[in-house]
């Protein structure tokens, strides 16, 4: 990742605390944000077609670019939030004026409760095994030892 006033790192998500606590909305939060930081930090891409080069020949000076397809399709690219709700005040009363928190912990409840684990292959099962199996042969090697 390219630098962002310096930083090239996204350390603790879900932290609270100074890491003492640990929140999965906040996790969730954190993991939004670190998304919109990556795409800030990618750059935005410049050429005719971001540009909208045909657009502007087609629609001509002084005329409304914002109500455009393309305007619309290129915003919609740049900034999608999951959690973070850009509607008024009144749409956001109407769908139950949740907090950005409170829809956090609602989708790590939901992460929780679907998400299934992908099962590891069968030669990284293995390879995980005979580690444990050698630590676990060190271990017993102290153990074994005649007591006084």
């Amino acid at each position: 990742m390219t630098a962002l006033a310096g930083a090239n790192l996204i350390y603790g998500l879900g932290m609270l605390e100074m890491g003492v606590t640990f929140d999965f909305g906040q996790l969730v939060m954190d993991s939004e944000f670190a998304k919109m930081i990556k795409q800030c930090v990618q750059g935005i891409p410049v050429n005719d077609e971001t540009l909208s080069v045909d657009t502007i020949k087609e629609i001509g000076p002084f005329k409304d670019f914002v109500s455009h397809e393309s305007t619309f399709n290129y915003m919609k690219s740049i900034s999608h939030p999951k959690l973070i709700d850009r509607r008024n005040r009144a749409k956001w009363e109407e769908r139950g004026a949740t907090s950005l928190h409170e829809r956090a912990l609602d989708e790590a409840r939901r992460i929780l409760s679907e998400h299934e684990v992908p099962p590891l292959p069968d030669d990284v099962r293995s390879a995980i095994r005979s580690i444990v199996e050698e630590t676990e042969n060190q271990l017993d090697v102290g153990r074994n030892e005649p007591e006084f």
